[in-house]
């Protein structure tokens, strides 16, 4: 999920109810989907290794929010979005895609939180909820509402392996199993606490009305004294969703590439009689993609940027990067490519870097490993 940061941020950009703290914390900002959100704190780098060995407390806030409620209201997302909902029940949460109808492509990258048969939330990318809400509004039936809460709640992201301490110490229920969410009760406000994040880690997700948004992250952040919290800018979420392999809407996955190029097949319920897409992903299945989305791993010190040429030797072309970092736990470049499929999962090739060609290794993410479905 989620773009990378760009360039300044222009004045008519939205703000997260938090950008007050993010100011007074020194936070330099960036352009993300259409909202000026925090790019890094204290460096990427230290908020990075933080997330890894002990926790972070990120915002993301700019995540779009859209309630569908009303008799059945399950059953029409479960028609509509890839992932089958009838896989999980009450109280967990799902990833699933808005494919487009026609094309197979992906849309947008959510995540369903099944509040109950007539109640469910979507939590899609920022610069694509108006396009998922409007799809929504669009096919709903009668009785069923679909609501764009955008602007009316704060997400808060508490990772890292001491994210249990910290949570629990400012008075949330903590320790529920991955994909799992509970509602807690903070100053008379609903606030959901949900397994899930975009690090890689164990951790949690907030989602709380943004008319107490401030006080749940000076409570998380008090509590986390102890434990050497950090706030943590979208910088370190892209370095750390990079490592565990996590797919990017926007670099990795779009309107363009499908499920099965992406190998996100496993968030497609195959089973169901429809959903959007369905008929040009299950052909597409049955006579095999052309191109796959994989890993790659710098066998030296060069570090791989979008849009760099991945080849063969001799210059056999095999497609792109579309996502690259410097590994702040393996301390070499990272990244994610769509190549063809000819190519082996474990072969070596070629990336240009500014005009020269480095070799890289294909492999299998996650290229660390994490503590993110323990128990």
């Amino acid at each position: 999920m989620h773009a990378t940061p760009s360039a300044a941020p222009s004045t008519t950009l939205l703000r997260s109810p938090l950008h007050d703290r993010h100011e007074a914390l020194g936070a330099k900002f960036a352009e993300f989907g259409g909202w000026e959100m925090p790019l890094q704190y204290s460096g990427i780098v230290e908020e990075h290794n933080a997330v890894r060995s002990a926790v972070g407390i990120f915002d993301v806030s700019h995540l779009g929010k859209i309630v569908v409620r009303g008799p059945g209201a399950a059953d029409f997302v479960n028609a509509t979005l890839s992932n089958d909902l009838g896989r999980i029940g009450p109280g967990r949460a799902q990833y699933t895609l808005c494919l487009d109808a026609e094309t197979g492509g992906i849309i947008d990258d959510i995540f369903s939180y099944y509040r109950d048969h007539d109640h469910v939330l979507l939590v899609p990318n920022a610069a694509n909820n108006t396009e998922v809400f409007n799809r929504l509004v669009a096919a709903a039936p009668d009785g069923v509402e679909v609501v764009n809460h955008h602007a009316d709640f704060a997400v808060l992201a508490v990772q890292g392996t001491k994210s249990d301490d910290v949570l629990a110490a400012a008075g949330f229920a903590t320790g529920h199993d991955y994909l799992t969410f509970v509602e807690a009760d903070f100053e008379g406000q609903p606030v959901i606490v949900c397994r899930t994040g975009y690090t890689g880690e164990r951790g949690y997700e907030l989602i709380a009305p943004s008319s107490v948004a401030l006080q749940v992250w000076d409570a998380v952040v008090a509590a986390g004294a102890e434990h050497g919290i950090l706030p943590c800018g979208l910088g370190a979420r892209d370095t750390l969703r990079t490592e565990m392999g996590y797919p990017l809407h926007g670099q990795d996955i779009g309107p363009t590439v499908t499920p099965n190029e992406a190998r996100l097949g496993w968030a497609v319920g195959w089973k169901k009689p429809e959903f959007w897409g369905r008929d040009a992903v299950v052909a597409e299945k049955e006579r095999g993609a052309k191109r796959k989305l994989v890993g790659i791993k710098s066998t030296g010190r060069a570090i791989p940027r979008p849009h760099m040429s991945i080849s063969l030797v001799p210059d056999v072309l095999l497609g792109e990067v579309t996502s690259g970092t410097f590994s702040p736990s393996l301390k070499r470049g990272i990244g994610m490519a769509l190549v063809s499929t000819v190519v082996d999962d474990d072969a070596e090739v070629a990336v240009d870097v500014r005009g020269r060609r480095e070799v890289f290794t294909i492999v299998k993410p996650p290229f660390v490993d994490t503590s993110v479905r323990e128990s």
